[in-house]
């Protein structure tokens, strides 16, 4: 997962990050990236210290959250949004920088042509099972998460969650398993196994979006 604050975005943390985000990426290409999936995870054992420093190993409450016990009490009154594609989100916090672009548009001549890019994006996320057991967490691996948004480097519930926040801002995802990870996911150790279709609850915080926010 990408890499957010207090950084300046380069070519090695994205190259670093790509690996990270196939665990996150959608169901037609996750066979194919199971393995990596797993072998991240296993990789993380050889970091024993720094693992316990950033709650990896611990038990699921224990670990490392984006929303606290007071951040869920004002969390229970906030309003519900959901989309046209079923995905659902509350807003943890609303930021105040700029959002994620998708594309644009020119004119050339009489005609109109739309040119669509995907902006590189730095965000921490929480992620879980409905009954709240972490299966994966940028916290835990003490950085956040580089992807390019909108490319299909990650799950589509994630994608399109993300593309509406506003840099600064924290939000819950309620992810239909159809946007999320339709072929699931195998459990490691200190990992729960995620089902094929099952759905799954992404606390995001959008940290910056290199080259459109200051740092």
């Amino acid at each position: 997962v990408p890499n957010f604050e207090g950084h300046c975005f380069s070519f090695d943390r994205g190259v670093e990050a790509s690996s990270t985000q196939k665990s996150l990426g959608d169901g037609e290409n996750l066979a194919s990236r199971r393995s990596i999936f797993g072998l991240l995870l296993g990789l993380s054992a050889f970091g024993l210290s720094n693992s316990k420093a950033n709650g990896d190993g611990l038990p699921s409450e224990e670990k490392p959250r984006l929303c606290d016990d007071a951040c869920e009490k004002e969390f229970e009154n906030v309003p519900m949004v959901t989309t046209e594609t079923g995905l659902q989100y509350k807003d943890i916090k609303v930021g105040e920088g700029p959002s994620p672009p998708v594309g644009f548009q020119v004119r050339r001549f009489t005609h109109r042509f739309t040119f669509f890019f995907s902006s590189y994006v730095a965000a921490n996320y929480v992620a879980m099972l409905p009954s709240g057991q972490i299966f994966d967490s940028s916290l835990e691996k003490g950085q956040p998460y580089i992807f390019r948004v909108g490319s299909g480097q990650v799950i589509k519930g994630l994608d399109e969650g993300i593309l509406s926040m506003k840099v600064g801002g924290k939000r819950r995802l309620y992810i239909p398993g159809s946007l999320a990870f339709p072929k699931g996911l195998n459990s490691a150790p200190g990992r729960p196994r995620v089902a094929p279709n099952s759905p799954v609850i992404f606390d995001v915080s959008l940290e910056y979006i290199p080259g459109l926010d200051n740092e």
